[in-house]
Parts: structure tokens; sequence; C-alpha cells
């Protein structure tokens, strides 16, 4: 019920994409994150077809070799072209002037929160796992415990020049012990490794790090009902900065906290998380 396409939504720009369901059905767009693919979907693509929705999960801008603009170019990565990517994308599906239900995680997630702040008439709803809200992230970070600065250490190294030689070096080690640590199974960490564990594609990864910088934008409240998940086991996010986003959305809400999971939630809780989608998604139709 799911099959790899290629999007094209302009020059140079050809994403690998999942795709599931029928072509005119009720838009969801999956936005993975770092260090994954679009594979941390494989579990949501077709539980969203056979639910009646049409699931796109793009490979993003770096992660597809068809959209791979020059990593040393910052700009070509800046978060405006990630934004405006996955409305393009949606174009391209045919649904340019239809509502859609957008999800992400991690990376991901940051993004979705910039289309919900930014194009909050286009959304039916929003789902973010892990990835709090950017100002409750931003407001975590200035906590005197140091807690989520702690956390959030790993940023500035990949803004380092050889962060992805580091990563990448021993066959991944670092990537696959984080990945293992974390709860991700070993097929779901060749799987993402097989599209992220080159150069070209590590460094196209980290460029995102690197156009962004150190500092996240601070974004407006969000009315768009929202359903954030985040495993209470997650090292990179903190509860300060999970239970803190409650304040930065004034439309409907839904907190969940899932007892023992990590970061990354679609890998290690597929089924959970389907539940919690399509109840979200059945409530805020398109």
């Amino acid at each position: 019920m799911a099959e790899l396409r290629r999007i094209e939504t302009a020059p140079g720009l050809v994403f690998d994409a999942w795709v599931g369901g029928a072509a005119g059905a009720p838009l969801v767009l999956l936005l993975h994150g770092f260090s994954e693919s679009l594979h941390i979907w494989r579990g949501q693509v077709p539980a969203l077809a056979a639910a009646g929705y049409r699931a796109v999960a793009p490979s993003q801008r770096g992660y597809s070799p068809g959209a791979r603009p020059d990593p040393a170019d910052a700009e070509a990565y800046q978060f405006d072209r990630l934004v405006a990517d996955a409305i393009d994308l949606v174009a391209a599906c045919g649904q340019a002037d239809r509502r859609f239900h957008l999800v992400g995680h991690d990376w991901g997630g940051s993004i979705a929160w910039g289309l919900a702040d930014r194009y909050p008439e286009r959304l039916a709803s929003l789902t973010v796992l892990s990835r709090p809200h950017p100002n409750a992230f931003n407001r975590a970070l200035q906590m005197p415990d140091g807690d989520q600065a702690h956390r959030s250490r790993h940023h500035k190294a990949f803004l380092e020049p050889g962060a992805g030689a580091l990563l990448l070096a021993d066959g991944a080690r670092r990537l696959r012990e984080r990945l293992a640590q974390s709860g991700v199974p070993p097929a779901a960490i060749e799987e993402h490794l097989a599209v992220l564990g080159n150069e070209p594609a590590m460094e196209a990864a980290l460029a995102w790090y690197r156009a962004r910088g150190a500092i996240r934008t601070p974004l407006g409240m969000i009315s768009v009902p929202t359903l954030y998940v985040w495993g209470d086991a997650d090292d990179t996010v903190g509860r300060a900065a999970a239970e803190g986003t409650r304040d930065f959305v004034s439309g409907p809400y839904r907190f969940e906290a899932l007892p023992g999971i990590g970061h990354f939630v679609a890998d290690q809780a597929p089924e959970e998380l389907n539940a919690l989608l399509l109840a979200h998604l059945a409530k805020y139709p398109a």
C-alpha cells in the first residue's frame, strides 16, 4: 500500500518519497528529521492509506540525491527554503488548493511548527513528534539547571567542519550506537544509513544545522489543532521543553507523553503512534 516515487517541485528539486493511498484522498505530509530518513514513516504510510488518506513521506532537501544543492551554500538550506519545500510538495501532489494534515519529527517537527505559524489556513491538523515548540525550547535552554542545554550540546558539535566525517567514521559507528541506544531496531538503522550513511547526504543533512546556526527563531502562537507526542526517555528533549509547549498553542491541543520511549517515536512505537495520529486526524478532517 506504499510505493517509492519521485516528486519534482522545480528544476533541480526531485524528491524521493514514500506514497500511499488514493491520489484524491485527504493529504497527510510526513516530514522526517535527523539522524534518520523517510523510512521512519514505514509504519504510518500504509496505515494512513488504509484509513483513507493520501500519505506522502518525502526524503527531504539534501537527503534526496535529486534535491541536493551544494551543502557549502548555506542559503540553499535556510529554514525558509525547507518550509517552502513542504508547500511545494503539497502543490506537486495536486492539492495546492486544499487543506492538508502535517506530521513532523525532530527537524521535520521544526519545519512543521514553522508551517503552522506561517500558513495556519492551509493545515487541517498538526502532529509533532519529539521537537517542542521553538519558544518552549528556547526557554528551556535558558533555564539555570542547564538540563536542556546539556541535552542539546550535539547541535553545536554539528556546526564543526569535521562533524560529518566524524559521524561516518568506522562504518558510521557513532550514528549506529546513537540510534541503537535510543531503541531504534537494527533493520531500521540499516534503512536510515542507506540514505544518510554517505558523505554527500551527511554533509547536506548537517547543512540544515549550519544554515540555522545556534539560534532558533521564535514563532507565534499556534492556532492549528495540535497533537504533540514526546517520549519521556528522550535524551535530547527534557520535560520542561516538552510540557512547556502547551504555553505556545492557542488552538485545540493534546499532549501525549509515552513512558519509556526515546527520541525516535515512530521507530520505537509505530502502532501506538498510529492510534494517536489516526484519532487526531479523524477529529479534525480536512
